[in-house]
């Protein structure tokens, strides 16, 4: 992992390139946004993980227009409420989402949440196909579904000789490593993402961390992204504040030994946020 930069981006199944660091805007006010992703825009950063609960999109969309950083050198994503399931409502949502934000296209669109039964799952994929194929979105993915999701969606693409997933996003941090659910996307060369990298700053005195932190010179947040940058999965940190912003991005100048790595696999399993993978409906 040597090689990682600022600029590394990987190949989706979509064909599109997906940058190896976003910024995620969870908890940022629509007024506040703007600003924000100026800090982000400048710290380097051209990957942006929004949602439709985060009600933000419409700031997302206006500072991705006002940066001066040409459309295409900046990759967003945004979320399918879990209350848009279904083919029409997903369909409706997407253009809604264009609509709110301003662009003429999405980069990438998950479903939020494996929630509302079989049925309305594989509709909502079926729209998110359809979106693509359409050229109002152009990869497509899930977030928070368990391997049971998973595998009831892979079957249906299979079926159907249908879109492939590009992207599963997950709380994943070292207490929370969801080890099972990455092999298996992996194994589908799906890119991994990881939101909440942080865990909301509960585990920063650790003392695991700030031993690591002490020998690189590098801050517990800073130790925790590039654990997960080395596991070949996309992190994204969240900040309102510039220097953090800054820093967050600061971590391609040192490399985690693979002992270190593992040690920091701590096979606990605490996620800070929901974890709807545990959903059977």
């Amino acid at each position: 992992m040597a090689n990682l930069s600022l600029s590394t981006k990987y190949r989706m199944n979509s064909g599109h390139e997906i940058p190896a660091l976003g910024f995620g805007s969870y908890l940022i006010s629509n007024s506040q946004t703007p600003k924000v992703l100026q800090e982000v825009f400048n710290a380097g950063y051209r990957h942006v993980d929004s949602a439709v609960m985060y009600r933000n999109e419409k700031g997302c969309g206006l500072a991705i227009k006002d940066s001066g950083i040409d459309r295409s050198e900046i990759f967003y994503t945004t979320k399918i409420l879990p209350s848009a399931m279904g083919n029409r409502r997903t369909a409706k949502q997407v253009d809604d989402c264009l609509q709110e934000s301003e662009l003429d296209y999405i980069d990438l669109i998950l479903i939020h949440a494996p929630y509302g039964g079989k049925e309305a799952r594989l509709g909502s994929w079926r729209a998110l196909t359809e979106a693509q194929q359409a050229g109002k979105v152009k990869s497509i993915g899930v977030s928070n579904y368990g391997i049971h999701h998973l595998e009831e969606l892979q079957e249906y693409i299979n079926s159907t000789n249908g879109s492939k997933i590009d992207v599963g996003q997950y709380e994943i941090h070292p207490w929370c490593d969801r080890r099972n659910i990455i092999d298996w996307l992996k194994k589908h060369d799906i890119i991994v993402e990881a939101y909440s990298p942080l865990a909301h700053g509960s585990r920063f005195n650790e003392r695991i961390l700030k031993t690591l932190g002490k020998k690189y010179n590098k801050s517990p947040a800073q130790i925790m992204i590039r654990w997960v940058l080395q596991n070949g999965i996309v992190p994204l940190p969240k900040s309102s504040s510039a220097e953090r912003i800054k820093g967050n991005a600061d971590v391609f100048d040192f490399d985690l030994s693979e002992d270190e790595v593992n040690m920091l696999h701590t096979g606990e399993y605490s996620p800070t946020d929901w974890d709807p993978t545990l959903d059977y409906d």
